[in-house]
């Protein structure tokens, strides 16, 4: 089964995202539960859950992903932003169980002014403080484009965190495909290829959750600037490096069947409905 979906806004509650989800006939969906870049929530019951998994069920969306804020550091040496990332990622979990997703996706962090064994062995550590048995969302950390210093630029650096994690079946991997196409894997020519490696390094049962995203840059630029699907030189974000062929290629591979699949390309500020439209492309 296909499920392909974009980031939609929780601003009016789990309701409203399931109708802009729905308005670009997708079938699944991810949201923030507030703004990426800060702590201040809505309260969860106001977010008018019920209603949205009415609305679901009777249109056939499910398997919802919720990102978490960009804000979250587990890497980080300071212990006031490693505190307030730990304390943040436990009521984000807990925000994601009452909304009824089953993943929670995380940027893994950057170790800034460290070495990336150092902010490996920090996320580690955090992640066995946060997580218990009793658990629900899986937490997938996110595939990395390598821009500054942060992890998980490589499938390496996601292999040595899962090494050192004690509730290794809490964890799965969120593949961004600007991200792994910007760190230098080609899931152009040789996705396949790129599979194998990540199934010796991790395992392909690891693999929860697909950003679809287009790229504005070569392959290896370690930029992370998302592009929308196969635009070229006359789009006013520029091209796309990795191109629809390829993208669809992924989307209908058997490795993403029955896989939340989630567009977060850029919304451009015109009448023409992209999501929609991309989503279309890809559903093929």
């Amino acid at each position: 089964m296909l499920k392909i979906g974009s980031h939609v806004s929780i601003r009016g509650g789990l309701i409203e995202a399931a109708k802009e989800a729905y308005s670009y006939v997708a079938n699944t969906f991810m949201i923030y539960t507030g703004a990426p870049q800060n702590t201040r929530r809505t309260p969860i019951e106001n977010l008018k859950i019920e209603e949205g998994h009415t609305f679901m069920e009777a249109h056939g969306i499910s398997d919802i992903v919720v990102h978490a804020p960009y804000i979250i550091n587990l890497a980080s040496y300071k212990e006031d932003i490693y505190q307030l990332g730990k304390d943040f990622l436990r009521l984000e979990l807990e925000r994601t169980t009452l909304l009824g997703a089953n993943y929670l996706v995380l940027h893994p962090g950057s170790f800034t002014d460290k070495t990336s064994k150092y902010g490996i062995e920090r996320i580690a550590s955090a992640l066995n403080e946060v997580l218990s048995e009793t658990t629900v969302p899986l937490l997938c950390l996110e595939t990395m484009a390598g821009k500054g210093s942060e992890i998980g630029r490589s499938f390496k650096e996601l292999k040595d965190i899962l090494d050192l994690v004690d509730l290794k079946a809490k964890i799965g991997i969120c593949f961004d495909t600007c991200h792994t196409h910007d760190s230098g894997y080609d899931i152009i020519y040789h996705f396949d290829n790129v599979l194998e490696e990540f199934d010796h390094l991790i395992g392909l049962d690891k693999l929860k959750v697909f950003h679809i995203n287009g790229s504005l840059n070569a392959i290896g630029t370690k930029k992370d600037r998302h592009a929308n699907i196969g635009a070229n030189e006359s789009n006013p974000r520029g091209q796309d490096f990795i191109g629809a062929e390829a993208l669809y290629n992924i989307v209908h591979h058997p490795i993403t069947d029955n896989k939340p699949l989630i567009l977060e390309t850029p919304w451009l500020d015109t009448k023409t409905n992209l999501y929609k439209e991309e989503i279309a492309f890809l559903r093929g």
